[in-house]
């Protein structure tokens, strides 16, 4: 089949969708074969070929010489063979060009279907393979339509969604507005791939960062970590290389410039840039600053940490509906939690005191256990002998004794809650009926009886003292 201008079609097709040249060839000879099959029956043995030079795609049928045929479409005599190539012998395939033009319509429209098909295919996986690649670039696009709450953005070569759990909340969006967003993910599908954005990501945050301060893009700045409640308030955690940059300097920028533009692009979401340490507790005292530490107790086996500030800094510690410590917990991978310093000093005491009524333990053997980081009598009865025959003056024996009491304290004293608490259900029941008792009390000494009673003319002696009183003349 000679088709005049296939090359311009051809290279026109690749260079508009991005589909190699070769893909596309393919797809027509696959076309072609298909379209043949369907005029002549899906047994004849069919090549199709592009010709580069001519644009001429051929077609040719294969047929095997035998000496007796068995099945005319795919075999031919050694007579009939000889007048296609005179030196052909029994068992060579020999083929023969066919007239493209003779397929019919259906085969013809059957050809078409496979062009298409291909066609979508080639420009799925060149989409795809473009794509993959990107995961995690910051990528411009233009709102085309809302489905669902999700936000299908238009990329140019193909579509891109950004989903509702993607989406910074109260942000929000009109047909034809710019976003900027995150590539999240590249799905490969049946449909075509997916490209998932995210504008609530914290890497989205950080990618922002790159493209606005030179130090990090260049390597001199390195950012720690970034965590984000979307929509209300991140922290970055950024290092230097250079010591003579201050990391943050760099990320704030002249008089806040940089900073300023990450936070005009995520709409007024504030950002702390906290200071990296490579002391732990440090780097957890930097990401809960403004608030002064106090102390900070570090549980390496759990990770986590118990940070002390002063009375007046505990709700900066924690900051609003607790945000500031959940994003610090969520920077620097430790679990905090934050306490005063009064409520501090009250459980060490009221751990104090439980040690002491510990059988066994005096005020000097308590101090020892303290020292050793045994706060509580819960903490000795879950103590191993090994640690505890390090402290002086505590063998084996009396290690062993030592958590046995404590753990019988412990026995005790949750009888003594649950009592307390069996008490204090049956209290209201008991209450109501003694200030009933006492209702009928009070009403009986209210009410006087009948020979008690004043007479009605009667007047009372109280007043009757004070009218003799005034009416006596005084005595000189």
């Amino acid at each position: 089949m000679l088709i005049a201008d296939i090359k311009r079609v051809v290279e026109q097709v690749s260079r508009d969708k991005g589909i190699d040249r070769q893909i596309l060839i393919q797809a027509l000879e696959e076309a072609l074969r298909s379209a043949a099959k369907k005029k002549y029956g899906a047994k004849i043995d069919i090549e199709a070929n592009y010709n580069e030079e001519t644009g001429e795609i051929e077609v040719f049928q294969f047929k095997e010489v035998v000496e007796k045929i068995d099945e005319p479409d795919l075999q031919l005599t050694l007579e009939e063979g000889r007048r296609l190539d005179p030196d052909c012998e029994v068992g060579d395939s020999l083929g023969t060009k066919m007239d493209a033009s003779t397929f019919g319509r259906i085969a013809a429209q059957s050809a078409k279907q496979v062009i298409i098909q291909k066609l979508k295919d080639a420009e799925r996986d060149a989409v795809y393979s473009s794509f993959i690649d990107r995961k995690g670039e910051i990528i411009n696009g233009i709102v085309q339509r809302f489905d669902r709450g999700d936000i299908i953005v238009n990329l140019g070569a193909t579509e891109a969604v950004v989903p509702v759990r993607e989406q910074v909340p109260r942000e929000s969006y009109r047909r034809g507005d710019r976003i900027r967003a995150l590539i999240l993910d590249v799905l490969y599908e049946t449909r075509g791939p997916q490209i998932v954005l995210t504008r609530t990501h914290p890497e989205f945050l950080v990618m922002l960062f790159k493209t606005e301060v030179p130090e990090i893009a260049e390597g001199i700045v390195d950012i720690k970590g970034a965590a984000r409640e979307p929509g209300s308030r991140a922290k970055i955690a950024v290092s230097s290389q250079d010591s003579d940059i201050d990391p943050v300097g760099a990320c704030v920028g002249m008089k806040g410039s940089r900073v300023q533009n990450v936070v005009q692009e995520l709409r007024g979401e504030k950002i702390d840039i906290i200071p990296w340490h490579v002391d732990a507790a440090k780097f957890v005292c930097n990401a809960l600053a403004p608030a002064e530490i106090s102390r900070v107790i570090i549980d390496e086996e759990n990770r986590s940490m118990e940070v002390i500030v002063p009375d007046e800094f505990l709700s900066v510690a924690i900051g609003k509906r607790g945000q500031n410590v959940r994003l610090a917990s969520k920077l620097t991978g430790w679990h905090l939690d934050v306490n005063s310093e009064t409520q501090y000093n009250q459980a060490m005491q009221s751990g104090y005191d439980s040690l002491v009524q510990v059988d066994g333990i005096g005020v000097s053997m308590a101090d020892a256990l303290f020292e050793k980081g045994y706060y509580s009598a819960e903490e000795l009865a879950a103590a191993d002998i090994d640690d505890l025959v390090q402290i002086r003056g505590i063998g084996e024996e009396k290690a062993r004794q030592l958590i046995a009491n404590a753990q019988e304290a412990l026995k005790k004293a949750k009888k003594v809650k649950a009592q307390a608490a069996a008490d204090a259900s049956q209290t209201p029941a008991a209450s109501e009926s003694e200030s009933g008792s006492d209702d009928a009390e009070t009403q009986a000494d209210t009410e006087p009886s009948a020979d008690e009673a004043d007479p009605p003319d009667a007047a009372p002696e109280s007043a009757q003292g004070d009218t003799d009183e005034t009416e006596v003349p005084p005595q000189n």
